[in-house]
């Protein structure tokens, strides 16, 4: 899989500890829908982290060896932008574990229905949407456990 970034353990993003995997796409849409620049976004600096490739058994593995850990996040900049290497990495995950995989995305459910359904194949898949929108009061959300950015993000278990 192609990343930016890997956190082994990652406190923020759900409500158990987590390993935490920043994806290597996006369009930016959250900005350009603004007439933001890029610099606005949350994830500005991850963008400037070189793209990595990981084997994703190898992830895998250094995800099951933490005995810390219960869940999966994919993250970062927009992980539906990758939905082929994501789609890989689960199946290969779930002939091991089907601990939580957690997709943060700044897509609303219609524009990926496509996307929903081929994960949907899968069991304990929770999906974060809604586009990052600056300067809005932070909200708790119930599924994930944790405060999101902007008042549009919700989170829902699509499997």
């Amino acid at each position: 899989m192609h990343v930016r970034n890997i956190l082994e353990e990652d406190f923020v993003n759900y409500k158990i500890p987590s390993m935490f995997i920043g994806t290597c796409k996006c369009n930016f849409k959250c900005c350009t829908e603004q007439g933001l620049p890029i610099s606005v976004c949350q994830n500005s600096e991850l963008y400037k982290s070189p793209i990595k490739y990981y084997d994703d058994g190898l992830l895998i593995d250094l995800y099951l060896g933490n005995p810390l850990t219960g869940a999966i996040v994919f993250g970062g900049m927009e992980p539906i932008e990758q939905i082929g290497e994501l789609i890989d990495f689960i199946s290969k995950l779930r002939s091991k574990s089907l601990d939580p995989v957690i997709i943060y995305t700044g897509y609303n459910k219609e524009e990926i229905a496509g996307a929903i359904e081929s994960l949907r194949n899968f069991k304990n898949i929770i999906i974060k949407f809604g586009r990052y929108v600056p300067h809005q009061s932070p909200h708790y959300d119930e599924i994930l456990g944790v405060q999101l950015a902007s008042d549009n993000q919700y989170a829902e278990q699509i499997s």
